[in-house]
């Protein structure tokens, strides 16, 4: 009676030693396969993770250290002082020093040129202008450094008209007091001007060369290593006339010591409504010189780095202080876009390419 469950027992145990083995093996593989299961999505996450940090540390690694604004001319020019009106925002905003630095040389090549062989990695930016980056690929045979293909663009941070300005005693001597009473007296008197400019190939120098070519007349070229210095020796009575940046030049136009006879722009200056343009005041149809002023980058500088400096500049150009700072001046803000401020000095470069093969001008 009792040989059934024994046999029945006997049946089950060899059963389950039969089994035991393969039930073994597989609560094994099942625990590893829990294992592995939890170990890929602990990695998923980890990599997840990982890739959010890094791609937040992109954005915030930059800047560890002060960024250095170099100007390629010398201090107390347009350039300069616009480089000198945007720091401290920038400074503000990034928690770093853009400490501006001035190199200047051979119409802005030099310190140009030190940029464009400087590392992309968003710590070394320039201040370019139209003479950088629109005409001198136009005026010098051998510029050492390309203006497309060594920058990376990241703002017009303004354009400004420029004016022909004269000493105020030689005007008075002269009895000069207005554009066609300096045509006169020039053509009068042959080879006897000279002309100051913040160096060859910058806009001053070609908006000169270019009334040279329209009203038939010769001036000396003096370049200088920026528009500071030839003002001072403007307003000394070393030079005869200069056709600056008007934001540079204000000063001492506002304080008398050299007198305003024309803008170079299309239209008057909201800063200087009395005055004229060359246009208006001498009968030269359609004469236009115009400067403009921008950052750049070196090429393969971080897009990401390139963006937020843009995006900072504007929001410092938009704000009324700024406005209010740069109307005085009679600068124009704009802080574009990258690929807007590309397409200007494309289209700036092509401009003053046939300015240059129109005008003859050369490197003195």
């Amino acid at each position: 009676m009792h040989a059934v469950p024994d046999e029945r027992a006997s049946h089950w145990r060899q059963f389950f030693e039969a089994n035991m083995a393969s039930w073994a093996d597989h609560r094994m593989l099942e625990t590893h396969m829990t294992t592995f299961t939890r170990r890929c999505l602990l990695s998923t996450a980890a990599l997840a993770l990982s890739v959010t940090g890094v791609a937040a540390w992109a954005q915030t690694a930059w800047p560890t250290k002060p960024v250095k604004i170099l100007v390629p001319f010398a201090p107390g020019g347009t350039t300069d002082i616009l480089a000198r009106a945007i720091a401290p925002d920038l400074s503000k905003a990034f928690g770093q020093q853009f400490v501006v630095e001035n190199k200047g040389g051979a119409g802005g090549n030099l310190g140009t040129e030190i940029v464009a062989k400087s590392a992309g990695d968003g710590y070394t930016l320039l201040m370019g202008t139209v003479g950088t980056h629109g005409i001198n690929k136009a005026l010098y045979p051998k510029l050492p450094y390309d203006p497309f293909k060594d920058f990376a663009p990241i703002t017009l941070v303004a354009g400004v008209p420029n004016v022909m300005v004269v000493n105020v005693d030689k005007a008075v001597a002269n009895k000069i007091n207005n554009v066609n009473d300096f045509i006169k007296y020039a053509k009068a008197n042959p080879g006897k001007l000279n002309m100051a400019s913040s160096g060859n190939g910058t806009s001053i120098h070609l908006a000169g060369v270019l009334f040279k070519s329209k009203t038939g007349i010769f001036m000396a070229h003096i370049p200088y290593r920026g528009s500071g210095p030839a003002l001072l020796d403007l307003a000394a009575g070393n030079m005869d006339v200069m056709f600056d940046n008007l934001p540079s030049a204000m000063q001492l136009i506002k304080g008398g010591k050299i007198k305003a006879l024309a803008v170079t722009s299309s239209q008057r200056s909201a800063a200087l409504p009395d005055v004229p343009t060359v246009e208006e005041a001498a009968g030269i149809k359609g004469f236009e010189a115009s400067s403009w002023f921008g950052l750049l980058a070196p090429a393969g500088t971080p897009p990401d780095v390139v963006s937020r400096i843009q995006q900072e500049v504007a929001k410092s150009l938009a704000t009324p202080a700024m406005k209010e700072r740069l109307a005085t001046l009679g600068a124009i803000p704009s802080g574009n876009t990258p690929a807007q401020f590309a397409a200007l000095i494309e289209s700036e470069h092509k401009k003053w390419a046939d300015v240059v093969k129109a005008s003859g001008a050369k490197v003195d």
